[in-house]
């Protein structure tokens, strides 16, 4: 059953892998909902799952149990034609961009509008160069992508993940990389496309200065409990949550050692 204001529901997640015959659990019994229309972070250690988080709610991998449910139908028990369909309620922005580099920035935007949908040539074109604009790269649209800066492959790899008119685009540590003008300025897109368009963004990242900038809400997860720790909005845990762990992330406080 959908709920009303929830667009992603994770219910009783438990992932993890096998090695050497054994299940190791990253991950365990986690349940969480991301809001339509919100830009919603997933924060963490190192090692904490948050790439494998991120991997499981994209269904490229497959979680030893529970249910991820993509605007009300769950892609984790959904197979052939159902499945597709859901993952076309989504586009994805890799960490690097993972641009073609034998295309130019234009013909990577119109990839997925000519894989998935029957539009004239004519008409993807347009479409193409749209999400291009809304990015801000309607000069670049010839260029390729070794010709262009690190925030501006991150912008193409948006308009791409864009390309379908998905209703939710999930972002893997889009400030990677960027220095701290150009990172602010990918913020200020995402905060823009999000209030213009109406997208949801689940962004996976650790970078203080984008959580406060772009986050709506955030879940923190624990590599010591397999769970979450926290979650709620950014400030609210900076300044009145209780753990020292999550106290010591959002003020930037190195753990104490003893002598």
């Amino acid at each position: 059953m959908k709920s009303a204001d929830a667009i992603i529901e994770v219910e009783n997640l438990t992932v993890g892998y096998v090695r050497d015959g054994e299940e190791a659990v990253l991950l365990q019994d986690i349940s969480f909902k991301v809001l339509r229309g919100e830009v919603f972070a997933i924060l963490g250690g190192s090692g904490s799952g948050k790439s494998t988080l991120l991997k499981h709610m994209i269904g490229l991998l497959k979680p030893m149990a529970g249910r991820i449910a993509i605007d009300g139908d769950d892609i984790v028990a959904a197979r052939g034609v159902q499945r597709r369909e859901i993952m076309r309620k989504f586009g994805v922005m890799y960490q690097m961009g993972a641009l073609f580099g034998s295309m130019s920035t234009l013909e990577n935007v119109r990839l997925p509008l000519e894989e998935f949908t029957d539009f004239d040539d004519e008409a993807i074109d347009l479409i193409a160069r749209t999400k291009l604009y809304l990015v801000g790269l309607s000069d670049a649209v010839h260029r390729a992508p070794a010709e262009l800066s690190g925030g501006m492959q991150k912008r193409a790899a948006i308009a791409r993940a864009m390309a379908l008119d998905p209703a939710i685009v999930f972002l893997d540590e889009p400030s990677a990389g960027l220095d701290p003008i150009t990172s602010a300025e990918l913020d200020r897109l995402i905060v823009r496309l999000a209030r213009t368009l109406g997208i949801t963004f689940v962004v996976v990242t650790h970078e203080l200065p984008s959580i406060f900038a772009i986050a709506h809400r955030v879940i923190m997860l624990d590599q010591r409990t397999h769970g979450i720790i926290a979650t709620g909005a950014p400030a609210e845990l900076r300044d009145h949550n209780s753990d020292p762990w999550v106290h010591r992330f959002f003020n930037r406080e190195p753990e104490e050692v003893a002598p």
